[in-house]
């Protein structure tokens, strides 16, 4: 297996889908490979996120509403049994009283919206999820492209930066390790340099130091990269002097 295969297993690794003979081979490159270290870090604890995700305890106010509802939810007529007719006990049948009914309704009523807000949580995580591992696809295909081909520089505060350009996929990608926090509300903004044009290239995760980025949009006739610190949310153009300008690496 070659390096460029062992940086795409991170996903893979934390959810324990490798193969006995393929996680022994990555654990031993995950000693040398601070980068995907710190990636299954965060991939780990962003899957424990997704799993807690789906199983939530009822929000504060769930029990307001429910009293609430006791006081407005129409009641059923009790039901009177037929002249002569009993429910299979001697003499007459109980009834529930008709504040127990409107408890037990109203307590389904809210039991059934605790159901409906948690099914709608869960879509959302495994939304994020199925998002996420599209992306992760994505990235990995860059990096094994059999064309791919990578430039590694030093950035600002010790940080370096690796690009890597697939032409046959028109696609970038950036791996970012031991980048200082930003300012706060600022974010790192990639760009395309399109000769002496930025062009946007997305957002890094302001809470990651190290960090695998998939350049936005099409490498088209690029010949490098630039880094700017930005508002959050990002810029339509660069709003600040470069922390960093790399070259793509030659053909």
């Amino acid at each position: 297996m070659s390096a460029a295969d062992l940086h795409t297993l991170t996903g893979a690794y934390v959810l324990h889908a490798l193969s006995d003979e393929e996680r022994t081979e990555f654990e031993r490159h995950l000693e040398v490979c601070e980068a995907c270290a710190q990636e299954v870090r965060e991939l780990a604890a962003t899957a424990g996120r997704l799993a807690r995700a789906v199983s939530v305890a009822p929000p504060a106010h769930m029990k307001v509403e429910v009293l609430r509802r006791v006081a407005t939810v129409r009641q059923l007529p009790p039901h009177t049994p037929a002249p002569g007719k009993t429910n299979g006990r001697t003499g007459r049948g109980r009834q529930l009283p008709r504040f127990a009914l409107a408890a037990c309704l109203a307590a389904a009523a809210g039991f059934g919206g605790i159901a409906v807000w948690q099914h709608q949580r869960a879509d959302e995580a495994a939304t994020r999820a199925q998002e996420a591992r599209q992306q992760s696809e994505k990235l990995a295909r860059v990096l094994a492209a059999p064309d791919a081909k990578a430039s590694t520089g030093r950035l600002s505060d010790g940080a370096t930066g690796t690009v890597v350009v697939a032409k046959s996929l028109n696609q970038a990608a950036f791996v970012a390790a031991k980048m200082p926090e930003p300012p706060s509300g600022k974010v790192y903004q990639l760009w395309f340099n399109d000769d002496g044009t930025m062009r946007s290239a997305g957002l890094m995760n302001p809470a990651r130091s190290t960090e695998a980025v998939l350049l936005e949009g099409p490498v088209d006739q690029a010949s490098g990269i630039g880094i700017t610190v930005e508002p959050a949310g990002g810029s339509d153009e660069p709003t600040s002097d470069p922390l960093a300008l790399m070259n793509f690496p030659k053909a």
